[in-house]
């Protein structure tokens, strides 16, 4: 998570994950409310119902038209993604406001929501499922 300004304006930097998916999130100050995801537009990569997802923390804090918003992602579905970058801005909005932190925190956007798929088990189908049980 760090400061830095490039050609346009200044950003901050944030990565957040989600299951097997990382996001790495850039916050640009100024902006109109514009939201990225791999080179294309939010519209074209996420169901609605996702970008809502994504874009909740800058809801909660009353951001929406404040910054632009450039992620890169990959791993995970696109469900996972949108959770990754949900967790990416709320700590890249904690870097611009400490004052967003209480706010979001107690949303819990600032968690890392760490269930992952569980390791197949030796002599198990999957992880827990056994195989079929023969009496005789």
């Amino acid at each position: 998570m760090t400061a830095a300004t490039s050609s346009k304006k200044q950003y901050h930097y944030a990565a957040g994950k989600r299951k097997t998916a990382i996001a790495r999130v850039k916050l640009f100050e100024g902006g109109k409310g514009d939201l990225k995801v791999n080179g294309k537009d939010a519209k074209e990569y996420f169901t609605r119902i996702q970008r809502e997802n994504a874009l909740a923390p800058l809801a909660l804090t009353d951001n929406t038209k404040t910054f632009d918003i450039e992620a890169s992602v990959k791993g995970g579905g696109k469900s996972a993604q949108s959770d990754a970058i949900r967790h990416g801005i709320s700590k890249g909005l904690t870097l611009f406001g400490p004052d967003f932190r209480p706010t979001l925190k107690k949303e819990g956007y600032l968690r890392r929501d760490a269930r992952i798929k569980e390791r197949k088990k030796p002599g198990l189908k999957r992880a827990r499922k056994s195989p079929q049980w023969a009496k005789r």
